[in-house]
């Protein structure tokens, strides 16, 4: 079967990593589910050769990825909410944003952003498609769109001075007419900020577990500019920022209002050198892969033969990417642990193992943890001071 790209229509030969089989990774499962069929789909990813868009086929519409039962909250993370926090900080100042301002959020999730400009009397909407984490975000008195964007939503929206996207244009399977809703949102001298995981950090980190179902699209800024282009936006400005393993943040404008940045063509240049957008720039991927399994599968044996306890710490949709590419169950890794309410009492998909309530860790009291979400370790390890922290990627190792 024939692929074609989601942005320019190519077809799709090249591909650059097989993870296998998997669920869908927030396909979170009660107990009566496991002794029913569980569904996988391939889990290989292209980038095209025309426009050099590193891409899954989409095998799942977002309405069966994004349901009403979505079990991820982003206020969950502390971290997080404070990087949200510090973004509505400096977007204020920057835009001169004021009672008089229009902003929107897309994928407001739990409010965990928007709670900050509420507070400073900034008018906002959420447009949030999964129900469990609207209904939260109005909780915050948030008022939240229940809907997927899309550009046909955006010529109803009034126009904006901000528009917010943080780690959803890789959710989008068709991202031209998302970009183009963007586009139609903005006011016209209104600005876009929209965050990604930078693709070069997944190659030179072997982040591989940040690929799953949801995920369609893995952006370089080369390939993001060609479609922002496509939909009349300019990329005015870019930022390195470290969410995530190392996202960009980008800032978004009609074509031709502002004048662009020596930022962007320094990403861009850099991107090049890599060979971010042919397949010869991810000849490495496979392999490395590849030793983080073979890492992760003797750490673990291994523990078992001392009849130590590993527990698993965060069950992240990432997660469960490394776990079920690793062919890792429960007879490895018996629980995993977790502090988010709408996860405690499931199983993880594919692997099976069943996450409990943290605050069950000191009775448990394992001999080592291995924390999933690898991206959020800092503020784990501050949390966690008396356990062995140990984290699979980029390599197998021990965070004292």
């Amino acid at each position: 079967m024939t692929f074609k790209c989601r942005h320019c229509t190519e077809n799709l030969n090249d591909h650059i990593l097989d993870l296998g089989h998997q669920p869908p990774s927030n396909n979170y499962l009660s107990k009566d589910q496991l002794n029913l069929a569980e569904f996988t789909y391939p889990l290989k990813v292209f980038i095209c050769s025309k426009c050099g868009l590193v891409q899954l086929p989409e095998f799942l519409k977002p309405e069966e990825l994004f349901t009403k039962n979505y079990a991820y909250f982003s206020s969950t993370s502390s971290s997080w909410c404070q990087h949200a926090k510090s973004f509505v900080e400096k977007a204020i100042k920057k835009l001169n944003l004021n009672k008089n301002s229009k902003v929107i959020e897309i994928a407001s999730n739990d409010g965990y952003l928007l709670q900050y400009f509420i507070k400073e009397n900034i008018p906002c909407i959420g447009i949030e498609p999964t129900k469990a984490t609207a209904l939260e975000s109005r909780k915050k008195g948030i008022k939240t769109i229940e809907e997927f964007f899309n550009s046909k939503m955006a010529n109803s929206l009034e126009k904006v001075d901000l528009l917010v996207a943080n780690n959803v244009v890789a959710h989008v399977p068709n991202i031209n007419d998302f970009m183009k809703g963007i586009c139609t949102a903005l006011k016209n001298e209104g600005l876009a900020s929209i965050e990604f995981p930078h693709l070069l950090n997944i190659v030179k980190y072997t982040q591989f577990d940040t690929i799953y179902h949801e995920h369609y699209s893995y952006l370089s800024l080369i390939a993001f500019k060609q479609i922002a282009l496509h939909a009349n936006l300019d990329i005015i400005d870019v930022e390195e920022i470290p969410t995530h393993g190392g996202s960009l943040r980008v800032w978004l404008a009609h074509k031709n209002t502002f004048l662009i940045s020596n930022n962007v063509n320094k990403i861009i240049e850099i991107e090049k050198s890599l060979k971010l957008t042919s397949i010869e720039g991810f000849k490495n991927l496979k392999n490395n892969a590849k030793k983080i399994k073979i890492q992760l599968l003797n750490f673990l044996l291994k523990a078992k033969d001392n009849n130590e306890l590993v527990v698993g710490y965060g069950a992240a949709a990432k997660g469960n990417t490394l776990l079920n590419y690793c062919g890792i169950n429960y007879d490895l890794l018996e629980l995993i642990v977790d502090k988010s309410k709408s996860k405690q009492g499931l199983y993880m998909p594919g692997s099976h193992i069943p996450i409990i309530d943290l605050a069950k860790l000191e009775e448990i009291k394992p001999d080592k943890l291995l924390v999933l979400p690898w991206n959020l370790i800092k503020e784990i390890s501050y949390q966690q001071k008396i356990f062995n922290l140990y984290t699979a990627i980029p390599k197998l190792q021990l965070h004292k």
